[in-house]
Protein backbone atom coordinates (compact mmCIF):
# COMPACT_ATOMS: atom_id res chain seq x y z
CA UNK A 1 0.00 0.00 0.00
CA UNK A 2 2.89 1.87 0.97
CA UNK A 3 4.68 1.63 -2.07
CA UNK A 4 1.66 2.35 -4.23
CA UNK A 5 1.37 5.53 -2.97
CA UNK A 6 5.04 6.44 -3.44
CA UNK A 7 4.55 5.75 -7.44
CA UNK A 8 1.37 7.72 -7.38
CA UNK A 9 3.34 10.36 -6.07
CA UNK A 10 6.05 10.37 -8.62
CA UNK A 11 3.74 9.96 -11.96
CA UNK A 12 2.29 13.24 -10.19
CA UNK A 13 5.17 15.22 -9.81
CA UNK A 14 6.38 13.79 -13.24
CA UNK A 15 3.67 14.82 -15.17
CA UNK A 16 3.35 18.70 -13.97
CA UNK A 17 7.29 18.91 -14.00
CA UNK A 18 6.88 18.16 -17.88
CA UNK A 19 3.55 20.73 -18.10
CA UNK A 20 5.71 23.10 -16.73
CA UNK A 21 8.91 22.96 -18.84
CA UNK A 22 6.53 23.04 -21.91
CA UNK A 23 4.75 26.07 -20.94
CA UNK A 24 8.98 28.10 -20.67
CA UNK A 25 10.09 26.79 -23.57
CA UNK A 26 6.85 27.98 -25.74
CA UNK A 27 6.63 31.01 -24.12
CA UNK A 28 10.89 31.61 -24.45
CA UNK A 29 10.30 31.15 -28.35
CA UNK A 30 8.79 34.38 -30.02
CA UNK A 31 8.12 35.44 -33.64
CA UNK A 32 10.27 38.05 -35.36
CA UNK A 33 7.56 39.86 -37.43
CA UNK A 34 9.78 43.05 -38.49
CA UNK A 35 10.55 43.70 -42.08
CA UNK A 36 14.05 42.56 -42.87
CA UNK A 37 16.87 44.66 -44.04
CA UNK A 38 17.69 45.18 -47.93
CA UNK A 39 21.44 45.44 -48.09
CA UNK A 40 23.92 45.74 -51.35
CA UNK A 41 27.27 45.26 -51.73
CA UNK A 42 29.66 48.33 -52.13
CA UNK A 43 30.66 49.41 -55.38
CA UNK A 44 33.83 47.61 -56.61
CA UNK A 45 33.38 44.77 -54.31
CA UNK A 46 34.61 42.14 -56.92
CA UNK A 47 37.64 43.78 -57.66
CA UNK A 48 38.71 44.68 -53.76
CA UNK A 49 38.94 40.71 -53.25
CA UNK A 50 40.11 39.85 -56.41
CA UNK A 51 43.94 40.12 -55.72
CA UNK A 52 46.64 36.47 -55.75
CA UNK A 53 45.78 36.25 -51.72
CA UNK A 54 42.72 35.82 -52.27
CA UNK A 55 43.12 33.13 -54.87
CA UNK A 56 42.43 29.52 -53.49
CA UNK A 57 42.08 27.38 -57.09
CA UNK A 58 44.82 24.66 -57.16
CA UNK A 59 47.35 25.07 -59.48
CA UNK A 60 49.59 21.93 -60.69
CA UNK A 61 53.46 22.84 -60.01
CA UNK A 62 55.78 23.38 -63.23
CA UNK A 63 58.55 20.90 -64.26
CA UNK A 64 61.90 21.74 -65.13
CA UNK A 65 60.79 21.62 -69.22
CA UNK A 66 58.33 23.79 -69.31
CA UNK A 67 60.31 26.36 -66.67
CA UNK A 68 63.55 25.80 -69.11
CA UNK A 69 61.02 26.93 -71.81
CA UNK A 70 60.03 29.85 -70.45
CA UNK A 71 63.44 31.12 -69.54
CA UNK A 72 64.17 30.63 -73.57
CA UNK A 73 61.38 32.45 -74.56
CA UNK A 74 61.85 34.99 -72.03
CA UNK A 75 65.55 35.00 -73.41
CA UNK A 76 64.65 35.21 -77.01
CA UNK A 77 62.15 38.32 -75.95
CA UNK A 78 64.87 40.31 -74.33
CA UNK A 79 67.56 39.14 -76.89
CA UNK A 80 65.43 40.37 -80.03
CA UNK A 81 63.47 43.32 -78.23
CA UNK A 82 60.03 41.04 -79.40
CA UNK A 83 56.84 42.41 -78.42
CA UNK A 84 55.11 39.44 -79.38
CA UNK A 85 55.19 36.32 -77.22
CA UNK A 86 53.75 34.15 -80.14
CA UNK A 87 57.38 35.28 -81.99
CA UNK A 88 59.31 34.15 -79.17
CA UNK A 89 57.35 30.93 -78.75
CA UNK A 90 58.30 30.42 -82.21
CA UNK A 91 61.75 31.08 -82.43
CA UNK A 92 62.17 28.77 -78.85
CA UNK A 93 60.45 26.04 -80.77
CA UNK A 94 63.03 25.93 -83.53
CA UNK A 95 66.02 26.32 -81.46
CA UNK A 96 64.53 22.92 -79.47
CA UNK A 97 64.27 21.14 -82.53
CA UNK A 98 67.41 21.98 -83.88
CA UNK A 99 68.82 21.31 -80.26
CA UNK A 100 67.07 17.78 -80.57
CA UNK A 101 68.36 16.98 -83.34
CA UNK A 102 72.02 17.61 -82.91
CA UNK A 103 71.91 15.53 -79.50
CA UNK A 104 70.79 13.13 -81.61
CA UNK A 105 73.35 13.20 -84.04
CA UNK A 106 76.10 13.65 -81.54
CA UNK A 107 74.55 10.33 -79.71
CA UNK A 108 75.36 8.02 -83.05
CA UNK A 109 78.40 9.87 -83.65
CA UNK A 110 79.93 8.23 -80.25
CA UNK A 111 78.26 5.09 -80.55
CA UNK A 112 79.76 4.66 -84.36
CA UNK A 113 83.01 6.07 -83.04
CA UNK A 114 82.70 3.29 -80.24
CA UNK A 115 81.79 0.87 -82.55
CA UNK A 116 84.72 1.83 -84.90
CA UNK A 117 87.13 1.60 -82.18
CA UNK A 118 86.52 -1.44 -81.08
CA UNK A 119 85.14 -3.98 -83.46
CA UNK A 120 83.50 -2.39 -85.93
CA UNK A 121 86.61 -1.07 -88.22
CA UNK A 122 86.62 -3.45 -90.73
CA UNK A 123 82.64 -2.63 -91.86
CA UNK A 124 84.00 0.62 -93.24
CA UNK A 125 87.74 -0.29 -94.42
CA UNK A 126 88.54 -2.09 -97.91
CA UNK A 127 88.94 -5.40 -98.50
CA UNK A 128 92.65 -5.42 -97.84
CA UNK A 129 92.38 -3.53 -94.55
CA UNK A 130 90.23 -6.29 -93.02
CA UNK A 131 92.61 -9.14 -94.21
CA UNK A 132 95.32 -6.96 -92.10
CA UNK A 133 92.64 -6.83 -88.78
CA UNK A 134 91.76 -10.05 -89.10
CA UNK A 135 95.84 -11.23 -88.91
CA UNK A 136 96.46 -9.55 -85.69
CA UNK A 137 96.41 -13.40 -84.74
CA UNK A 138 98.91 -14.82 -86.58
CA UNK A 139 101.48 -15.09 -83.68
CA UNK A 140 99.86 -18.32 -82.22
CA UNK A 141 99.87 -19.47 -86.29
CA UNK A 142 102.78 -18.06 -87.80
CA UNK A 143 103.46 -22.03 -89.59
CA UNK A 144 100.28 -21.71 -91.58
CA UNK A 145 100.66 -17.45 -92.28
CA UNK A 146 101.32 -16.99 -96.08
CA UNK A 147 103.30 -13.43 -94.98
CA UNK A 148 103.94 -12.72 -98.86
CA UNK A 149 100.56 -11.85 -99.44
CA UNK A 150 100.11 -10.46 -96.30
CA UNK A 151 102.71 -8.12 -96.50
CA UNK A 152 101.89 -7.51 -100.07
CA UNK A 153 98.03 -6.49 -99.44
CA UNK A 154 99.95 -4.13 -96.44
CA UNK A 155 101.65 -2.05 -98.87
CA UNK A 156 98.81 -2.07 -101.19
CA UNK A 157 97.29 -0.42 -98.59
CA UNK A 158 99.71 2.04 -97.35
CA UNK A 159 99.67 0.53 -94.20
CA UNK A 160 104.03 -0.17 -93.83
CA UNK A 161 104.06 -0.17 -90.46
CA UNK A 162 101.83 -3.49 -91.01
CA UNK A 163 104.26 -4.52 -93.26
CA UNK A 164 106.84 -4.61 -91.51
CA UNK A 165 105.32 -6.27 -88.41
CA UNK A 166 104.63 -9.14 -91.16
CA UNK A 167 107.89 -9.03 -92.25
CA UNK A 168 109.47 -9.74 -88.68
CA UNK A 169 106.96 -12.59 -88.02
CA UNK A 170 107.69 -13.96 -91.41
CA UNK A 171 111.54 -13.78 -89.86
CA UNK A 172 110.60 -15.59 -87.18
CA UNK A 173 108.61 -18.55 -89.04
CA UNK A 174 111.95 -18.70 -91.15
CA UNK A 175 114.58 -19.05 -88.57
CA UNK A 176 111.93 -21.52 -86.54
CA UNK A 177 111.42 -23.38 -89.68
CA UNK A 178 115.09 -24.11 -89.72
CA UNK A 179 115.35 -24.86 -86.29
CA UNK A 180 117.75 -21.78 -85.56
CA UNK A 181 114.93 -21.18 -82.63
CA UNK A 182 112.61 -22.51 -80.95
CA UNK A 183 109.70 -19.98 -81.71
CA UNK A 184 106.72 -19.02 -79.14
CA UNK A 185 104.40 -16.66 -79.02
CA UNK A 186 105.60 -15.27 -75.63
CA UNK A 187 108.89 -14.90 -76.13
CA UNK A 188 110.82 -11.57 -76.86
CA UNK A 189 113.45 -10.25 -78.84
CA UNK A 190 116.33 -10.77 -76.51
CA UNK A 191 115.35 -14.64 -76.05
CA UNK A 192 115.61 -15.30 -79.93
CA UNK A 193 118.83 -13.62 -79.23
CA UNK A 194 120.18 -15.47 -77.10
CA UNK A 195 119.50 -18.63 -78.98
CA UNK A 196 121.28 -17.09 -81.96
CA UNK A 197 124.16 -16.71 -79.58
CA UNK A 198 127.68 -16.97 -81.80
CA UNK A 199 125.67 -17.67 -84.86
CA UNK A 200 126.01 -16.24 -88.00
CA UNK A 201 122.89 -14.13 -88.26
CA UNK A 202 123.09 -12.94 -84.75
CA UNK A 203 124.42 -9.35 -85.80
CA UNK A 204 121.62 -8.91 -88.52
CA UNK A 205 118.69 -10.22 -86.77
CA UNK A 206 119.75 -7.57 -84.05
CA UNK A 207 119.48 -4.81 -86.20
CA UNK A 208 115.81 -6.16 -87.91
CA UNK A 209 114.86 -6.37 -83.87
CA UNK A 210 116.19 -3.08 -83.60
CA UNK A 211 113.70 -1.88 -86.83
CA UNK A 212 110.46 -3.64 -85.54
CA UNK A 213 110.92 -2.05 -82.40
CA UNK A 214 111.55 1.10 -83.19
CA UNK A 215 108.62 1.41 -86.12
CA UNK A 216 106.02 -1.23 -84.57
CA UNK A 217 106.10 -0.71 -80.97
CA UNK A 218 107.26 2.87 -80.98
CA UNK A 219 103.94 3.72 -83.29
CA UNK A 220 105.67 5.72 -85.84
CA UNK A 221 104.03 6.41 -89.24
CA UNK A 222 106.94 5.68 -92.37
CA UNK A 223 106.86 6.87 -95.71
CA UNK A 224 106.87 4.14 -98.81
CA UNK A 225 110.87 5.42 -98.48
CA UNK A 226 111.48 4.46 -94.85
CA UNK A 227 109.91 1.36 -95.30
CA UNK A 228 111.57 0.21 -98.49
CA UNK A 229 115.13 0.54 -96.95
CA UNK A 230 113.43 -1.82 -93.56
CA UNK A 231 111.47 -4.38 -96.25
CA UNK A 232 114.96 -4.46 -97.57
CA UNK A 233 116.83 -5.31 -94.50
CA UNK A 234 114.42 -8.07 -93.82
CA UNK A 235 114.01 -9.52 -97.33
CA UNK A 236 118.05 -9.94 -97.17
CA UNK A 237 118.12 -11.83 -93.62
CA UNK A 238 115.51 -14.38 -94.65
CA UNK A 239 116.99 -15.25 -97.94
CA UNK A 240 120.05 -15.48 -95.28
CA UNK A 241 118.17 -17.89 -93.82
CA UNK A 242 117.67 -19.92 -96.20
CA UNK A 243 120.61 -20.27 -97.78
Amino acid sequence: MVLKKYFLSFIFCFFFGALSFARETADSLRIDNSSPEKRTFPEGFGQQYSGPEYQYDTTNATGWFTRLKEAIIQFFIDLFKLSSRHQAENIADIFLKVFYILIFIAVVYFIVRAIMNREGQWIFRKPSDRKIIAARDIENNIHATDFHQLVSDAVSGQHYREAVRYYYLWLLKELSGRELIDYDAEKTNSDYLRELENHRLQKDFRYASYLYNYIWYGEFDIDRTQYDNAARAFSALINSVNQ
